[in-house]
């Protein structure tokens, strides 16, 4: 009993095999198929069956055979949504560009420029890596938006690009605060005030002014006696522009903490000086 029932399933497994074989003979057998149309309609079903594996087997050789033909403009915009629904989005963005700019005149060709700067948005990456493809999205769904003032994709694109610059946003935000988490007050110090001129309406402003206070109470504190005073006086300015655009802010105790501190430097940093018989500007002008 045992024995014929591995037998049976030997059986079985036989069966599904020679099944399988016979699918995919057929399947080979249409790809080396000269008929383009059987084949073209093959594709499509495998493409409405989700099998967009196979279908893309078949579409990669039929663009090259309907080329120039009538019916190439629905088998291209086909093969880019198979590439899209691989989620090869690489080559999804090309050939729905391509589409865009072979066929204008489609009423598919607001869809695929579209698409195409949608598949940029897709490759845009975590605010931490290199954000080239969030640069080009952004100009590409401006592009679709110049080009389409009407379109109802707009507010769409329009939310996608708002997305993308708070990306931007974040990424520079979170940099300068690399600088002073690593010590060097200087950069951080630059690099607060140039993201606060890249992004003027950014959400991070009340904390990144904060942080300059902080980044230059801190590199006024490391530098040489000689340039404290002076960087200290920088520090005490930012807390003055701070404090009055944010006077309820929720680091204005913090931010008066460093101002303080700051005058407290600028009168060690004096008496440090005078100890060595350091003379500063005022003082020699006073003498003269």
């Amino acid at each position: 009993m045992f024995k014929n029932g591995r037998l049976a399933l030997l059986a079985s497994f036989l069966l599904i095999a020679i099944v399988f074989t016979g699918c995919k003979s057929r399947f080979e057998k249409l790809r080396a198929s000269t008929d383009v149309a059987k084949k073209y309609q093959e594709a499509i079903r495998l493409y409405n069956k989700k099998d967009y594996s196979k279908a893309l087997v078949l579409f990669d050789d039929l663009v090259q055979r309907y080329r120039g033909r009538a019916e190439s403009e629905d088998l291209y915009y086909y093969y880019a949504y198979t590439n899209y629904k691989l989620k090869d989005y690489l080559s999804a963005r090309y050939h729905f560009k391509t589409f865009a700019d072979t066929y204008p005149s489609s009423p598919k060709a607001e869809e695929c420029r579209f698409l195409a700067a949608y598949c940029y948005y897709l490759e845009s990456p975590n605010y931490s890596l290199d954000q080239d493809n969030t640069y080009k999205a952004i100009e590409a769904l401006q592009l679709f938006i110049n080009l389409y003032p009407k379109s109802e994709r707009v507010a769409e694109a329009s939310k996608l690009i708002a997305d993308l610059r708070d990306k931007l946003e974040r990424k520079s935000f979170e940099n300068a605060k690399l600088f002073l988490d690593i010590g060097d007050y200087q950069a951080a110090v630059i690099a607060f005030r140039n993201s606060a001129k890249d992004f003027p309406d950014t959400k991070y402003a009340e904390e990144m002014e904060y942080l300059t206070i902080k980044a230059q109470y801190l590199y006024a504190k490391n530098s040489l006696e000689t340039k404290q005073e002076d960087r200290y006086n920088e520090a005490i300015d930012e807390y003055e522009r701070f404090i009055e655009r944010y006077p309820k802010s929720a680091f204005a105790k913090e931010a008066l903490d460093l101002k303080e501190a700051s005058l407290k430097g600028i009168e060690q940093t004096k008496a440090t000086l005078a100890a060595y018989g350091y003379k500063n500007k005022e003082t020699e002008e006073d003498e003269q």
